[in-house]
């Protein structure tokens, strides 16, 4: 039995030498391609939801599209192998896409996508011009009330969540995914489509380097992960001049730089 994020399965469990049979509820993983105009570009593993939001995001969060606007239908088409999400984009950035797609050599799912070198997988996005102050009371609101915004987590326990936050701590909106990186996607793809506000973006992984040049692409200028940081993060983070904050818990966080956001 499937709800599109989960599927209720048969299990039993073995403890302490008495097996025990029932149910149980998995997180639903599916392959995810996107089709730019009629050309598959990627196809990336994924919770099924909110997969318009996901697209949109990811198109910006890659450099694919520059504006919500260029992206003129998103057609979810399911097969038997998983789903086609075919995008139709403009003719500009699907110029793009056709030039940088002749430099595609793979990637992974957490990889960097249509590199061929060094200089053009590590970039840097533009500087964070998007103001913000929060005090560490609205930052350890939000942190309390993750845990509580995400059902398919407390459902399954194999999903990651990412929180758009406004300065007093709330959660306005919460994606989540079998991918971190699907999570956030899913989350600046749906703050794209709003108008703008000042806040903050919580995730339940730890801030890689994709992660970071992710939420600076959006302009958003302070990332909390509920995990640590990397060395390249922290350093993205830092030319950029975006807040970054780790092992964001209950009573405690880590600040790696520009701290002054935060009083």
């Amino acid at each position: 039995m499937s709800n599109g994020s989960s599927n209720k399965i048969s299990r039993s469990v073995w403890n302490a030498g008495e097996i025990t049979a029932g149910t149980d509820f998995v997180a639903t993983e599916t392959a995810v391609a996107m089709v730019y105009n009629g050309i598959s570009h990627v196809v990336m593993m994924a919770t099924p939801t909110d997969l318009e939001e996901f697209a949109l995001g990811f198109s910006l969060s890659e450099g694919i599209l520059t504006s919500p606007n260029q992206l003129l239908d998103c057609e979810e088409i399911k097969t038997e192998k998983g789903i086609e999400l075919a995008l139709t984009i403009t003719a500009e950035p699907f110029a793009k896409l056709k030039e940088r797609r002749r430099n595609l050599v793979g990637r992974t799912g957490c990889g960097l996508c249509g590199a061929e070198s060094l200089e053009q997988a590590i970039t840097t996005p533009n500087s964070i011009s998007a103001e913000l102050s929060i005090s560490h009371k609205a930052l350890q609101r939000a942190i309390a009330a993750l845990g509580g915004e995400q059902q398919l987590q407390q459902q399954t326990g194999a999903v990651h969540g990412a929180a758009w936050c406004n300065t007093q701590g709330e959660i306005l909106l919460l994606r989540e995914d079998v991918g971190r990186h699907n999570a956030l996607d899913k989350v600046l793809g749906a703050i794209s489509k709003q108008e703008p506000i000042e806040g903050f973006v919580l995730v339940t992984s730890r801030a890689s380097y994709e992660m970071v040049s992710k939420t600076a692409s959006a302009n958003i200028p302070l990332l909390a992960a509920v995990s640590a940081p990397t060395s390249l993060a922290i350093e993205l983070a830092e030319t950029a001049g975006l807040t970054l904050v780790g092992f964001s818990r209950t009573g405690r966080h880590v600040i790696y730089g520009h701290g002054q956001r935060i009083n």
